[in-house]
C-alpha cells in the first residue's frame, strides 16, 4: 500500500472559508444570492457569465451558452431557504475534480452573516488556484452591495 505524503494531499485538495457581513434581511440577502449566482452573475471586468441556477434539490448550476451549449457547474445539493445553499460539482475545472461550495446564512442583528466554505479534491490546476479567491470575492461583494440596495 502507498501511503501519500502531506504535500501530495495538499496539492490534491484545496480550501477557502470567508466570511461576508450584509446589512439586511436574511430574506433579501438570499435573493441577492440566487441573484448574483444565477442571471446577474459576471466577471469582474462586467462580462456577463450567462448563469443559470434551478434553486431546488437535485436542481442544476450552469454556465448556458445558447443552442445547447454551456458548461455543467455543479448540481444543488441542499437548499434551505434561507439559510443553506449547497453545490456539489467540478464547478469552472474542466479535469478530474470534485467541489462543494457552502452558503449558512445567519442573521445577527441588524445584519446577515454570509459564512462560505468551497472545498475540492482532485486535479486542480494552478490557475485556478490563484484565480478563485478572487472570483468568490467579486461574486460576495456583488451579493453585499446588491441585498443593500446599491446595486453592483
Amino acid at each position: 500500500m502507498i501511503t501519500p505524503t502531506a504535500t501530495e494531499i495538499e496539492n490534491l485538495t484545496l480550501r477557502i472559508e470567508q466570511e461576508t457581513r450584509v446589512r439586511a434581511p436574511i430574506e433579501v440577502t438570499f435573493a441577492a444570492l440566487l441573484e448574483e449566482l444565477g442571471p446577474s452573475s459576471n466577471r469582474p471586468d462586467g462580462t456577463p457569465m450567462n448563469m443559470k441556477i434551478e434553486p431546488v434539490p437535485g436542481g442544476r448550476w450552469y454556465r448556458d451558452l445558447g443552442d445547447g451549449n454551456g458548461h455543467y457547474w455543479a448540481t444543488v445539493q441542499s437548499i434551505k431557504r434561507p439559510t443553506l445553499l449547497e453545490f456539489c460539482g467540478p464547478l469552472f475545472m474542466s479535469q478530474p475534480v470534485t467541489n462543494n461550495v457552502i452558503y449558512r446564512l445567519s442573521q445577527e442583528g441588524d445584519e446577515t452573516v454570509i459564512k462560505f466554505v468551497h472545498s475540492a479534491f482532485g486535479l486542480i490546476l494552478e490557475d485556478h488556484r490563484k484565480g478563485v479567491v478572487g472570483g468568490w470575492n467579486h461574486i460576495h461583494e456583488n451579493v453585499r452591495r446588491r441585498a443593500e440596495g446599491s446595486r453592483p
